[in-house]
């Protein structure tokens, strides 16, 4: 007898007095968790196939239903946990790669809850948002060394493009395929409103989000999916992925399945190939190599978009970003090893690549150090969930932030970590017909316009609270932090003083 040591992960409880049988979790469960048994009037429950997404828990009228953790217990073992022994019957029984989507969700320190904000009293008072300004407009870009006037007072000096963003943040690259057009269709609406900008990520731009071209972002990755000089121009910045934070040094896939005939007209392959990104860009293998393609961007777009870098954060990386400034970039996206994924190796997520916080002020020191930090914006992500996040790596030393699981969850995304299976019960992460259509964008882009509205506000809170009246002034004043529960490495690399000093 072949055994299938496989358990579920969760246990799905309806509680019959209140169930009135309407079915409703049946209809919009996408994982057959539910079933009806017609015969015999009764609602029955597959827990195997639960990823306790709460679609069935929300839409349940009556609230009869609740999902626990499924109760087996395996001896206790500091070392062989339940989640270790079951990864190796997974892997026995297929012989398959595990795969994981969204975030690295290990128990390691984060890092900007072990940071504290400095905060204005007497000597320097305080500033309140309501009835005095706050500015909290960026400008991503190049910056020049100095500022020249004529003697009219006219600025001579040539300011190299730049993005505009009202409020320091921009929603992190998810691509058409790992994404439904319905999120995406959200997320520049929301950008458009916001005065922000969104990234196509590495799929291309459907052209029906052309019209906020203004507001997007977009991205080339090393499949070149979608690549095309219509797409290149139609966007205010280009965006070279090397890395993404989840997945160091690995490349992409979506799998055939996600690709129909709208993915694959945007992405320009056939309907249900496999869409494989390889883990490097095979035009690349220096920095003269990346040199050669941003300039190459550069000219195709008559020099008036800025081209970003994004990588992953890792061991080297100030060395990595002083080479990308020094290649030409305007602007380098550090992504760090809680970065968000729809998809990838559970090993490569859980084990590579460094926490943002770090990443973020070495990388500023480096480039301050070697006097080009005015050459190139810094944006960070990887795990900022707020606005008290934001502000820390603002005063960490970066321009703005990068949010992308924050977006997602603000436009119902459950955290099941299952978007690898396409069938996404919120019509985020999936490209079904049937479940894109629950995501409806002219209601949905207004919860992300609340979110970064109500982030902003309290920036300036916490701005005004300082006694600084301008984002600008926050960027890399490490002053303004102190480190609790850290130690003394830890605070060196940081750059901070700890509490009470």
């Amino acid at each position: 007898m072949n055994l299938n040591f496989n358990f579920p992960d969760f246990e799905v409880i309806r509680d019959e007095k209140k169930c009135n049988k309407c079915k409703l979790c049946v209809l919009e469960c996408s994982n057959k968790v539910h079933s009806y048994d017609d015969k015999k009037n009764v609602l029955n429950v597959d827990n195997l196939k639960c990823v306790n997404c709460h679609r069935c828990v929300v839409i349940c009228p009556l609230k009869a239903l609740i999902i626990k953790k499924y109760p087996l217990e395996f001896k206790k073992s500091a070392n062989w946990t339940p989640l270790a022994i079951k990864e190796i019957y997974k892997q026995s029984q297929t012989g398959g790669v595990l795969l994981s989507s969204m975030t690295n969700s290990n128990n390691f320190p984060i890092y900007w809850d072990k940071m504290l904000l400095n905060a204005s009293q007497v000597t320097n008072p305080s500033i309140d948002p309501l009835r005095e300004p706050m500015e909290t407009k960026v400008m991503i870009g190049r910056k020049p060394k100095k500022l020249e006037f004529n003697s009219k007072g006219k600025l001579v000096t040539e300011i190299p493009p730049q993005v505009e963003l009202n409020i320091p943040i921009m929603f992190s690259a998810m691509s058409y395929g790992a994404i439904s057009k319905n999120t995406h269709e959200a997320l520049a609406r929301a950008s458009s409103e916001l005065g922000i900008c969104y990234n196509t990520g590495e799929g291309g731009l459907n052209r029906d989000l052309y019209k906020y071209g203004k507001n997007t972002i977009v991205q080339v990755a090393s499949g070149r999916f979608g690549v095309h000089k219509g797409y290149l121009n139609a966007g205010v910045a280009i965006e070279i992925k090397i890395g993404q934070g989840a997945k160091p040094g690995i490349g992409g896939h979506l799998p055939g399945k996600k690709v129909g005939e709208d993915v694959s007209s945007t992405r320009m392959i056939p309907v249900g190939s496999d869409a494989i990104s390889p883990a490097p860009h095979h035009d690349i293998y220096s920095i003269e190599d990346l040199r050669q393609l941003i300039f190459s961007l550069k000219e195709v777009t008559d020099y008036k978009k800025p081209v970003f870098v994004k990588i992953a954060a890792v061991h080297n990386v100030p060395a990595i970003a002083s080479g990308i400034v020094r290649a030409g970039a305007d602007a380098i996206v550090v992504d760090g090893f809680r970065g968000g994924t729809g998809a990838a190796p559970t090993r490569v997520r859980d084990n590579v690549g460094i926490p943002i916080e770090f990443a973020l002020a070495t990388i500023d020191q480096r480039l301050r150090e070697e006097g080009l930090r005015n050459q190139a914006s810094l944006l960070v992500s990887g795990t900022i969930r707020n606005s008290a996040d934001i502000v820390k790596a603002i005063a960490l030393g970066a321009d703005a932030v990068c949010i992308g699981s924050a977006a997602l969850v603000a436009l119902g995304c459950h955290m099941c970590q299952s978007c690898t299976t396409g069938k996404c019960n919120w019509g985020i992460a999936t490209q079904e017909p049937e479940l894109v259509k629950r995501l409806n964008p002219d209601i949905m882009y207004k919860r992300l316009v609340n979110l970064i509205l109500a982030w902003n506000y309290e920036i300036q809170e916490m701005l005004g609270g300082m006694g600084i009246n301008a984002i600008d002034s926050l960027r890399g004043n490490r002053l303004m932090l102190r480190g609790i529960d850290l130690n003394e490495k830890e605070l060196e690399i940081l750059g901070i003083n700890y509490v009470g000093q």
